[in-house]
């Protein structure tokens, strides 16, 4: 749908307010790209977390153009991560942001040395010896929805092949996949009364819900400790980088930020990825005459249209001036929207266009360049990749019969229900 840039004004809207983000995808999509006609980011008022105990904020400034969101991404110095939540504009203590966030949180030289050490599980080389297992997983997950010829695609199909690779990654047994997986839903959709109905209790579902995650994942652990297989708990327990081994408390915050970005994530894009190619038959088709030429154009453009992460924030840590005019001060706090920079139209031709031959397709839904791009990029594209493959090939006519059902998030651009036909 065109977008124009005068039917709502920055004054009209509040990206704090849940509802603004339940709004209709054109009106958003009208709102971010008149934000990104303004000379300087746009400055609003901060969500009330007062039943939270937390006081009133200052308020943030949100990046919505590409230029403006590189430019942050690559000055870390100034554009902190540890102080308050990457994930909203709270300023919980520390150890809390550590317990719930893991290395996200974090900034060099602490943040450095925790990526060393675990990011040897996520080069592409490794990614590489789990292929034959997501292609399994794939074929299964397909197989076994062919039989009733339609359902709930996010829980069906999209949300079981990351929930199986992650876990079968981390050693994590079956019987525990569905407590991982309501768990992480609790984390990322706290906000949603679908996980957690009483409002009140956000904060003790959250650390509820994270504390089973990690005490899970502590008990493998001492189970590797003492006898060793070869699954990523194992590596990380027994990995040892110049002197440097990850303690309990890190390997289970590390666990949380895995299920929830190498999870939630992914699901997301693969539940987008059905309902565009839904809503664009001739890309459909296209990719289907020549799947693997496609393929990786078409999951980076699912990526970029999804951008399941809607934005991070960041902490200016001192004065500083962007390239674009805008003086930010110590303390300020900056929302990165990287769903807004994937739209912008100073970098992408025809940006609501679902258009699986981009080339070049610069997206952030990886986030951008920078000590903080995504550590799972290269197996969230092979599980894209992998789980389109079967049902392109299982069930081609595959489709999304309704609307999709959004999750209640201002940080997570969430498809919790799909209704689909086969």
């Amino acid at each position: 749908m065109p977008v124009t840039t005068d039917v709502l004004r920055p004054d009209d809207v509040d990206l704090s307010d849940l509802r603004f983000w339940a709004r209709p995808l054109h009106e958003r999509e009208q709102v971010f790209a008149r934000l990104r006609t303004l000379e300087r980011p746009p400055f609003f008022d901060e969500p009330d977390f007062s039943h939270l105990g937390f006081p009133p904020g200052d308020g943030y400034f949100g990046l919505v153009r590409h230029a403006d969101i590189i430019e942050a991404s690559r000055n870390p110095q100034v554009f902190c991560s540890s102080r308050g939540s990457v994930a909203n504009t709270l300023d919980p203590p520390p150890e809390i942001l550590e317990y719930i966030a893991s290395m996200i949180n974090m900034d060099d030289p602490r943040h450095a040395r925790l990526r060393r050490i675990v990011s040897r599980a996520f080069t592409p080389k490794m990614i590489s010896k789990i292929r034959d297992d997501v292609d399994r997983a794939a074929a299964r997950i397909v197989e076994e929805i062919r039989p009733a010829g339609g359902g709930d695609f996010v829980t069906e199909v999209a949300a079981r092949l990351p929930l199986k690779i992650i876990c079968d990654l981390m050693g994590i047994p079956e019987s525990e996949y569905q407590g991982v997986f309501d768990r992480s839903n609790i984390i990322i959709g706290a906000f949603d009364p679908e996980y957690v109905p009483d409002f009140a209790a956000v904060q003790l579902a959250i650390m509820t819900a994270a504390e089973e995650l990690r005490q899970l994942v502590i008990g493998l652990a001492e189970e590797r400790e003492a006898d060793p297989t070869d699954d990523l708990t194992s590596v990380l327990v027994h990995a040892d980088v110049e002197g440097e081994r990850l303690t309990r408390e890190e390997l289970g915050s590390f666990f949380i930020l895995l299920v929830v970005a190498g999870n939630e994530t992914t699901r997301n894009a693969i539940a987008h990825g059905l309902k565009l190619l839904t809503l664009n038959p001739d890309q459909k088709a296209l990719w289907m005459s020549d799947f693997d030429r496609h393929a990786p154009g078409a999951v980076e453009e699912i990526v970029r249209c999804a951008s399941p992460v809607t934005f991070m924030r960041r902490t200016v840590t001192r004065d500083y001036q962007m390239a674009n005019g805008q003086r930010f001060k110590d303390g300020d706090k900056v929302l990165m929207y990287y769903w807004s920079a994937n739209r912008d139209e100073a970098i992408f031709t025809d940006p609501y266009t679902f258009d699986i031959t981009r080339n070049p397709n610069p997206h952030l839904g990886f986030g951008a360049a920078g000590p903080h791009f995504c550590l799972g990029a290269h197996l969230a594209r092979m599980e894209i990749t992998v789980m389109f493959r079967e049902l392109l090939r299982q069930v081609p006519d595959i489709r999304s019969t309704a609307p999709p059902e959004r999750l209640a998030s201002s940080f997570i651009n969430g498809i919790k229900h799909l209704p689909y036909e086969i």
